[in-house]
């Protein structure tokens, strides 16, 4: 074994976004195999923090981060237009990648991202986190197994409530909206549960005067014929649910996209005269995937992985739902009050 599968992976963490701050480096910081060792972000100030709190090394700025020689692979959680600049540095750097979700503002980049890992011989990765729980798993094989009957439709949701006005989901220039921040977990879990064959067949966007989208609904068509309608926003009470609906029952995951680590997930099958709730034991998602992309990067590389093009298929979608999209003029969030911080959001 080489000794670069021995040692654990050294990270380096670029960006200094709540989500790495509350969920992500925590738990880096107990799964086996990785190793924080710099951080660095907008600005030396916020570095010195986020390297005080966890306890590793501050650089000044992005490239001195990817100039490190014990930097192996980068988290990069950045605003969501410069996901792929950073990804394509620090691939050419020679770095194994894990990008915020999504992996770039539209599909050119997936693709461009995906090729040159592949060309660099690097694992790239897309953090989408619940793709890494069981209960989808659990969903799929129940769905395979014949209970339902034969599928008809696909529901699902993800919406948070108002966000801060200061928030940078609400600025278009640095890759906001809601189709990009939350509509992307219905679109990706309609591709692992129907399949990759999915085409858009209608959407509509409640969209302010700068273009920003701030929630949206989506019709979908599988390649078996299979309708899915989807919704997401930032203007909704939290929902986070999927429903398999067929002609025998209803299959609904309750907790889909962002369940805590210790909670133990509630899948209800619902048929004519029957009511059937399957606990499912706790999974730490975001463990999870940093697991993989640790012993993916340590010992497997990207042949292992098949996740890349489910990434540039989401941005396929991502890119039909603005073409095809009816837009319905709102006002800016800020002329409404929206004062209140999003929950549940990744």
């Amino acid at each position: 074994m080489s000794a670069a599968a021995e040692r654990p992976l050294r990270l380096g963490a670029l960006g200094h976004s709540s989500i790495a701050w509350r969920r992500v480096l925590p738990t880096v910081a107990r799964v086996p195999g990785l190793d924080l060792v710099a951080v660095a972000g907008r600005t030396p100030q916020k570095a010195a923090r986020f390297a005080a709190h966890f306890g590793c090394a501050a650089e000044e700025d992005g490239e001195a981060l990817l100039a490190r020689p014990d930097v192996d692979a980068v988290y990069i959680s950045t605003p969501t237009s410069q996901h792929h600049r950073w990804a394509e540095r620090a691939l050419n750097a020679g770095k194994h990648v894990l990008v915020e979700k999504p992996i770039g503002v539209d599909a050119r980049e997936a693709e461009e991202l995906c090729a040159l890992a592949e060309k660099q011989g690097l694992v790239l990765r897309e953090n989408f986190m619940f793709l890494h729980h069981t209960q989808h798993e659990f969903a799929a094989k129940l769905a395979a197994s014949g209970r339902l009957g034969r599928l008809a439709s696909f529901q699902a949701s993800f919406s948070i409530p108002p966000l801060p006005k200061d928030d940078i989901r609400y600025d278009p220039d640095l890759g906001g909206g809601a189709l990009l921040d939350v509509g992307v977990y219905p679109l990706r879990a309609a591709s692992l549960l129907l399949g990759p064959e999915l085409r858009v067949a209608g959407a509509s966007l409640r969209t302010r005067p700068d273009g920003l989208d701030l929630a949206g609904q989506v019709l979908l068509v599988s390649g078996a014929g299979v309708l899915a309608e989807l919704s997401f926003g930032f203007e909704h009470a939290y929902a986070s649910a999927y429903t398999l609906w067929s002609d025998r029952a209803r299959l609904t995951v309750t907790r889909a996209f962002t369940p805590p680590p210790g909670h133990r997930p509630e899948v209800i099958l619902e048929e004519q005269d029957h009511e059937e709730r399957f606990s499912l034991p706790a999974c730490d998602q975001l463990a999870a995937c940093l697991h993989e992309f640790a012993e993916s990067a340590r010992h497997g590389g990207p042949a292992r992985e098949h996740r890349p093009a489910g990434a540039v298929a989401t941005m396929e979608l991502v890119d039909a739902v603005r073409a095809r999209a009816v837009e319905v003029p709102v006002p800016d969030p800020g002329e409404a009050g929206a004062d209140t911080a999003g929950q549940g959001n990744e």
